[in-house]
């Protein structure tokens, strides 16, 4: 891979500026929403982010309860928010540290029993374990060391992975309206 193109630190410089002058200023709401389909069609949905006006993304149910196979299912985005934090964190972390990367493969996997969310019994409805593997190589790292910096820095701050590990309060509102 090339070197950087993009100046990561130049880019980064005037938020850190106004951060540390409005403490209030970093503080952001992501919102992401679900956006009208086929209500008739129980195995497909479409979600939008606030973030990208325009963009939506179509999900399914996993065919293991029932669904088609023809798009993500939600666990399969949940793992690719994983696999795309991670990497784009450690591409803005290397190129912060003007590293140079040879290569770059992030991949995610989960262990999942499809019964908790058939109602079949007493089994966990959620992902039982997420592994997420990480290879890059640095231009001129020889030893690795410079690799093993990296790959520690993007940990760090990879997002996604810190949520994950750590887990945070969900709040979860539910209302039935009635139709006449």
């Amino acid at each position: 891979m090339p070197p950087s193109r993009v100046n990561v630190r130049e880019i980064q410089a005037p938020l850190r500026e106004r951060y540390t002058a409005d403490p209030a200023a970093p503080l952001v709401t992501l919102r992401v929403g679900s956006f009208p389909s086929d209500l008739a069609d129980p195995l497909h949905c479409s979600v939008a982010p606030e973030s990208v006006p325009g963009l939506r993304w179509r999900s399914g149910a996993h065919p293991a309860v029932g669904g088609d196979g023809d798009v993500p299912c939600s666990a399969d985005l949940l793992l690719a928010a994983l696999v795309a934090c991670q990497e784009t964190t450690l591409r803005m972390v290397a190129a912060n540290m003007g590293l140079e990367l040879e290569s770059l493969e992030v991949s995610a996997e989960a262990d999942w029993d499809a019964r908790g969310t058939l109602a079949m019994g007493a089994y966990p409805v959620g992902l039982k374990t997420i592994r997420c593997a990480t290879r890059v190589s640095v231009r001129d790292d020889a030893k690795g060391e410079r690799a093993a910096r990296l790959l520690r820095s993007a940990e760090r701050y990879c997002v996604v992975l810190d949520t994950l590990r750590g887990g945070v309060p969900v709040e979860s509102e539910f209302v039935v309206e009635q139709v006449p």
